[in-house]
């Protein structure tokens, strides 16, 4: 007879440690956490805490470096470090499962999601490929795809990053485990979807009342998700229970430092007020950009080629010293306007900067770049990994006729960003991601620039990292007068930081209004959309 009273996962005392070049590293230390039968279990804190460490062991996918050095990992009772190989396999998806942070990680890029999905059916639940294609195409009709039986023989390149997503909760869901593991599921998406998708998780969650481990950085949507939640730092949990009590009266420093980084739009940073009736220092007209390169055979016949719009006869302005935030979902051409502004997109229409007018790359000489940078969104696909810290900062210099061997020049950019003068002789491998992105804002301000893109540069910090780097940009905008195009999916965080607030959707856009003034009832349609999406702060009401 089952004891009902049982946890479905219960973690006790559980340590684990890593064999290292530099010796043992204590991963996690003395672990006590369990999730009962249709309950949600929040695990927050940063990067390096732990967080998936945990998750890894749970479902026993630890790389051979690793040691358990105490306790134990029951499964309704039964301690999974003591299955063998082969039960494990067996256990796996059937009464346990993962979804993990990037669903395009997660699915095999040459199969069909279809025969992924029935796969799991066809080996955890006994069904026939023909019964496990039916059941697969209801499934996906569950989790709120709107055309399953096509959805089923599509690709993975082929489908959205929330269709993706949708798939692999599906997955996940298949075999009615008794317990599965959320790692980070949303990170990857837009806000609109981040919010379809949490949805359908806690709808799915009731439904069938698995027990839930709820990982994540984004304590938002822990506190709008999980019944109770634990705080975990350097490997240790430094505070659980209730979380309205946890979110809302913390114990703990580190907890209250976390809540305390999280973005309220209540909460103003910006205090200094932009003066709309001095020239604009940009001003973009009618700017539309296109992919896709024209066909042979059009361009042979003369037969007309539309491509897919990235852009369409977008016009706005950036006053001098001005933060204009960009928001929209995936695909609403934020990205795409940045890029067409610093000639990595070609574009129709026209940019005037500064008063000159920029109709297209052959117009962006020297001093535009010097006077235009971006940040990208992940530091390391910016910053080369073959060159130290120095040499990195060291080419702007070069680039707009100072000495880039200064070593003095080079310490002060550092220190100027919060980091030591020693990270010059590191490379980016040596840095933590809120590090490198320092690294990343240093080099754009090397010239002295008038406009900065910051393009997602935060999506991919911790929190607590993110509001260091906000409070560092905001240091430098004031000391600089430099202007900010901040483009990101937080509405919480822009709320914070912009003076003014673009949306944009499928490539148009949708209206500007005064940050303050963005959740007004005549507000669009959409934007009112994209608010509703968004979570309120952690510890607050919505």
């Amino acid at each position: 007879m089952t004891n009902t009273n049982m946890p479905t996962l219960d973690i006790r005392n559980y340590s684990l440690a890593y064999a290292t070049s530099g010796g043992r590293f204590h991963a996690l230390k003395d672990i006590n956490l369990s999730i009962g039968r249709g309950e949600i279990l929040g695990l927050v804190g940063e990067s390096g805490s732990g967080k998936t460490s945990l998750a890894w062991a749970v479902m026993r996918y630890l790389p051979k470096n690793a040691h358990e050095t105490s306790g134990a990992i029951l499964l309704a009772g039964e301690d999974l470090a003591a299955k063998s190989v082969a039960e494990i396999d067996k256990l796996r998806g059937r009464r346990i499962s993962m979804v993990f942070q990037d669903p395009s990680t997660s699915l095999n890029p040459t199969l069909s999601l279809g025969r992924q999905l029935s796969e799991v059916l066809v080996r955890h639940r006994g069904l026939t490929k023909a019964q496990a294609w039916k059941e697969g195409e209801a499934m996906l009709a569950h989790v709120g795809l709107k055309t399953p039986a096509d959805m089923m023989h599509r690709m993975p390149h082929e489908a959205s990053g929330g269709e993706k997503q949708r798939v692999v909760i599906a997955t996940a869901f298949a075999c009615n485990p008794e317990c599965i593991i959320f790692d980070e599921p949303t990170t990857a998406l837009d806000v609109i979807t981040s919010r379809q998708i949490l949805d359908l998780f806690i709808a799915l969650q009731a439904e069938t009342g698995v027990a839930c481990l709820y990982i994540s950085h984004d304590l938002a949507l822990v506190s709008r998700t999980a019944s109770r939640v634990a705080v975990i730092r350097h490997g240790v949990i430094v505070e659980k229970g209730d979380a309205a009590q946890i979110f809302q009266a913390p114990q703990d420093d580190y907890t209250r430092e976390l809540i305390a980084a999280v973005p309220n739009p209540r909460h103003r940073l910006v205090t200094t007020e932009i003066d709309p009736s001095k020239e604009p220092l940009v001003k973009v007209e009618n700017v539309s950009v296109r992919y896709g390169r024209k066909p042979f055979l059009s361009a042979l016949t003369g037969r007309a080629h539309r491509g897919t719009v990235g852009n369409r006869a977008v016009s706005l302005t950036v006053n001098p010293g001005e933060i204009l935030g960009i928001v929209g979902e995936s695909g609403s051409g934020k990205s795409t306007l940045a890029k067409a502004m610093t000639g990595l997109n070609r574009f129709d229409g026209r940019i005037w900067f500064a008063g000159k007018p920029i109709s297209g790359l052959q117009d962006m000489g020297t001093e535009y770049r010097k006077d235009v940078q971006i940040i990208f969104q992940h530091p390391d696909a910016s910053l080369n990994p073959r060159q130290k810290i120095g040499e990195i900062l060291s080419r702007p210099l070069k680039l707009y006729g100072k000495d880039g061997s200064n070593a003095e020049q080079i310490g002060t950019m550092l220190e100027q960003v919060r980091l030591p003068r020693s990270h010059a002789d590191r490379y980016p491998h040596q840095l933590s991601g809120g590090e490198k992105q320092r690294v990343a804002i240093a080099r754009a301000f090397a010239s002295k620039p008038k406009l900065v893109i910051c393009d997602e540069i935060t999506s991919a910090l911790d929190v607590s990292v993110q509001a260091s780097i906000i409070q560092l940009l905001l240091e430098l905008q004031k000391a600089s007068n430099t202007a900010y195009l901040f483009i990101t999916h937080d509405l919480n965080l822009i709320r914070q930081i912009a003076h003014r607030i673009a949306v944009m959707y499928r490539g148009d856009l949708i209206e500007i209004a005064r940050a303050e003034e963005i959740d007004r009832p005549e507000r669009a349609d959409y934007t009112r959309r994209l608010l509703d999406a968004v979570p309120p702060p952690a510890g607050t009401q919505a």
